[in-house]
């Protein structure tokens, strides 16, 4: 892995743990389907205009159109709207532990669907990963947290893991651009219609929704998604997600630090322990390929 692929992955994973606690500020101000689908439209229209004055074309492959819907529909329409929707009632913080899991979902994943064989170290990490969500979940559960708004985040980071899945006929064929662009418009679409149906436009508009709103679109929604893909054509999606360790750390100590989120010893360990166990899945799958 050469430097500059170790500085698109850190830069990624901030961006990336990042994105909750500015999705904290928004749902606080505004709906979230129709922040969320309001905010894929218009990174879309910008990612589809940037591709185009790249010179890039709408003649995607047909792997690529399918893996662009699948993204657009796993990652940001049932991901990310399940997020923005949860995170009215649960902390940033947990929602980007929650996420965090999604590598340890892949392999496992891959090790029961799809029978690709997992090494000891990584049957470990599954283990430490597992054993840290415990942990942070009984700390959570004697606070009182919204259960139905966990379980809206454990439904997206599943549904991350079938977008991850579908990452490697997405990132082939080039037009890189055009497919970040378009696989906006799928979540826009699908989220509009959703919040069409169950909510009430209130928005209350304040400096912090603008900037939190604006940093949302360019920053996680455009950059960091052209980020990873990139990174994935460079360096594969096996080793692009052993960056994946670092969002545990940096989504609590961003919420932390901006948002003011309490955290407890047992909540302290829980990350530490998810993140041994993610770096141990990763680095086990290194190894095998």
């Amino acid at each position: 892995m050469d430097i500059r692929a170790l500085l698109m992955g850190l830069t990624f994973a901030l961006i990336w743990s990042s994105a909750f606690t500015s999705a904290r500020i928004i749902v606080t101000h505004a709906p979230p389907l129709a922040a969320s689908s309001l905010r894929f439209f218009i990174a879309g229209i910008i990612g589809v205009a940037i591709a185009r004055l790249m010179g890039q074309t709408w003649n995607l492959t047909r792997d690529q159109w399918r893996a662009t819907l699948i993204f657009g529909l796993c990652q940001n329409a049932i991901y990310l709207g399940l997020n923005f929707y949860a995170m009215q009632t649960v902390e940033a913080s947990l929602a980007s532990i929650i996420a965090s899991t999604m590598p340890l979902m892949v392999a496992f994943a891959s090790w029961v669907v799809f029978r690709d064989k997992l090494p000891p170290l990584g049957i470990i990490g599954l283990v430490l990963g597992i054993t840290g969500v415990i942990l942070i979940m009984s700390a959570r559960l004697d606070a009182g947290v919204d259960m139905f708004g966990v379980a809206l985040c454990v439904i997206g980071a599943i549904a991350l893991t079938i977008a991850t899945l579908s990452m490697r006929t997405m990132s082939s064929g080039g037009n890189l651009m055009m497919v970040v662009g378009l696989q906006m418009f799928v979540g826009a679409i699908v989220l509009g219609i959703a919040s069409a149906f169950i909510e009430t436009i209130e928005v209350t508009p304040t400096p912090a929704l603008f900037a939190a709103f604006t940093y949302t679109v360019f920053i996680p929604g455009l950059a960091a998604t052209w980020i990873w893909f990139a990174l994935v054509a460079r360096i594969g999606a096996t080793k692009a997600a052993t960056f994946h360790f670092l969002n545990p750390f940096f989504g609590v100590a961003i919420a932390t630090a901006l948002l003011g989120e309490r955290l407890g010893p047992q909540d302290i360990l829980g990350v530490a322990i998810i993140t041994a166990g993610i770096l141990a899945v990763q680095v086990s799958r290194q190894v095998k390929s």
